[in-house]
């Protein structure tokens, strides 16, 4: 993986783009992130990727260990989910919002086909946090009810809805009063879930794991008794699956590896098939009653798109007939092993390794090593990053399409900089 892209301007002109793109972050973006792109030798720019491959504007090409945190499971620019777009680009790239379209008709009964039990209507959007918004929406209506059960380390989004549900102080604080309603216990405790529940609940909002807090995968009978407290206090389960599901964990969703069927269910990043952004809450026949009523009581100018719901219609095809569940299981292990492996050779440096298909956590002893470690990928060429709930923990995130060729590299790599920071660590 070597040489400039035929794509990537002349170094003189590479260089000139980089630093005016950075002083433009400074001046009129995000000041904090131009700061901090500049601390950790990020002076560059991404320009062209392909599968599982990353490269900036001078040429260098990038393991991408990160995959968009979830959202290329297809890899970047995979060429059937382009070819989709490109055609409907050239037919109708924004809908009229008057005449029915056949698109999201379409992806709306693959999404019927695929989800389990029975999950049948779905609501399309543009992000995680808007199908988050939605469902919490759609519970309410749906059961007359204003309360919400949450977990603590929870990442739902940063809408304000979302965000109320999410659970990490530090972005919640700045934004209070959020919307009220909601309880937060212990994720896995399985015990204080069940005690919060009561009468004025309307759901539970969970991630099948905890992607954000940490790749933190819940103990086998907690999505169970979760289900169960649910129906015995007569409120809705949502299942957040915007980052596990659509194969990332070895099954199509992330609740069958647990055989729970939610109420409702939130999608978003992989469903776009890393070309477009999509998001969809996808429910049961009785939360969708209000619908009937009031067709237009929640609706998204942009949601359900033309270009958006030709690319979810590819994303779904594809992983299909090319059985990204099994790769993803398949692969997950062979990253895994190989990441224990690395773990045992640096106790020092690395705690535990954990995940479940190719969604994997690689915990450190000390908080700053983590920035040390993805310094030392970057310099190599290996995309990866933190966990936004727990800067402890590094996300291996690669796309379904990564080889076992950028699998050992990436290992190699990785074998490199944690050998560099133990030595580091331990003359601490």
């Amino acid at each position: 993986m070597s040489g400039p892209s035929p794509r990537s301007p002349n170094p003189g002109v590479g260089g000139d783009l980089v630093n005016q793109a950075l002083s433009d972050y400074d001046q009129c973006v995000n000041p904090g992130l131009a700061w901090v792109w500049r601390f950790m030798g990020l002076e560059t720019l991404e320009w062209q990727a392909q599968g599982a491959v990353v490269r900036d504007i001078h040429g260098r090409e990038y393991v991408d260990f990160a995959g968009g945190y979830g959202v290329f499971t297809h890899g970047h620019r995979h060429p059937r989910v382009v070819e989709a777009v490109r055609r409907q680009l050239d037919m109708m790239p924004l809908s009229s919002r008057v005449l029915p379209s056949h698109l999201p008709a379409r992806v709306g009964r693959l999404l019927a086909q695929i989800t389990p039990g029975d999950l049948q209507y779905s609501f399309f959007c543009n992000s995680g946090a808007e199908a988050v918004e939605g469902a919490l929406k759609f519970a309410r209506v749906a059961t007359g009810r204003s309360g919400f059960v949450a977990t603590q380390g929870a990442f739902h989004g940063k809408t304000l809805g979302a965000l109320s549900a999410s659970g990490r102080e530090v972005f919640r604080r700045p934004f209070e009063p959020l919307v009220p309603g909601f309880t937060h216990v212990p994720f896995g405790d399985a015990a204080a879930l069940e005690a919060a529940v009561d009468e004025n609940t309307a759901a539970v909002i969970l991630e099948v794991i905890q992607g954000e807090g940490g790749v933190i995968l819940p103990p086998d009978d907690y999505l169970t008794r979760a289900r169960r407290a649910c129906d015995r206090a007569g409120a809705l389960l949502i299942l957040d699956e915007v980052q596990t599901g659509l194969g990332r964990t070895g099954r199509m969703f992330a609740c069958e590896h647990y055989g729970v069927v939610p109420d409702l269910l939130c999608l978003a990043k992989a469903l776009g098939g890393g070309v477009m952004p999509i998001g969809a809450v996808v429910g049961r026949p009785p939360v969708w009653e209000f619908f009937r009523q009031s067709p237009l009581l929640h609706t998204s100018t942009f949601g359900g798109n033309p270009l958006a719901c030709a690319a979810a219609v590819a994303a779904i095809e594809v992983i299909l007939e090319e059985d990204y569940p099994r790769q993803a299981r398949e692969k997950g292990e062979y990253l895994l092993n190989g990441l224990k492996e690395l773990a045992g050779r640096y106790p020092s440096v690395v705690s535990e390794v954990r995940g479940l298909g190719l969604l994997i956590g690689l915990e450190v002893t000390r908080e700053g090593a983590g920035g040390l470690i993805m310094s030392g990928l970057f310099d190599r060429g290996v995309l990866a990053v933190y966990t936004l709930n727990n800067q402890k923990v590094i996300r291996i995130e690669p796309p379904v399409v990564i080889d076992k060729d950028q699998m050992d590299r990436g290992l190699e790599l990785l074998d490199q900089v944690l050998a560099e920071v133990a030595g580091v660590v331990d003359q601490l």
